[in-house]
């Protein structure tokens, strides 16, 4: 169970591409995910383009690392899919789901960086508008994947002080 001290976000990446096998395991973990009521409200564009990943960068303030990745997962919500179309329940669903495609990523030995889009507002219209997303579709953040060219030590920010039982 190493895999939740070994994730890192990772910001170097070789050149060598995911293998497609490889991403569709990773989207299968990442839809294994708990969803309020199973309405599994996610939706992936995956972007293996690499002038697509430019682009892209191009609306995160540290999204250049995107150019450098294998590819980059923008990860979205439907709010019509969601629980009671419930923004609230569409985030925690699709942040769950994206905790799940880190953590299979890693278990390949594929990097990730997480790069927050939503609740940006310039973040959210930028990629809505570069994608043509329909506007129940909400980008919630981008994945940089690829093999790792840089190598981190397993971390634990476990404080024993964040728990409380039976109140605060």
């Amino acid at each position: 169970m190493n895999i939740f001290k070994s994730r890192r976000s990772i910001r170097k990446f070789t050149a060598e591409p995911i293998p497609q096998e490889v991403m569709t395991s990773i989207l299968e973990d990442a839809m294994s995910g708990p969803s309020a009521m199973r309405r599994d409200p996610w939706e992936f564009i995956v972007i293996n383009d690499k002038k697509m990943l430019a682009d892209v960068s191009s609306f995160l303030p540290h999204g250049g690392l995107l150019q450098d990745a294998a590819c980059g997962v923008v990860v979205c919500g439907d709010i019509k899919n969601a629980h009671d179309n419930s923004e609230s329940y569409m985030l925690q669903d699709v942040s769950a789901a994206i905790e799940n495609l880190l953590l299979s990523a890693e278990s390949r030995n594929i990097g990730s960086c997480w790069l927050g889009v939503h609740p940006r507002r310039d973040r959210i219209e930028g990629i809505s508008r570069y994608f043509s997303l329909p506007e129940n579709i909400i980008p919630v953040a981008v994945i940089a994947l690829g093999f790792k060219a840089e190598t981190k030590a397993p971390e634990t920010r476990f404080n024993i002080n964040k728990i409380h039982y039976n109140g605060f």
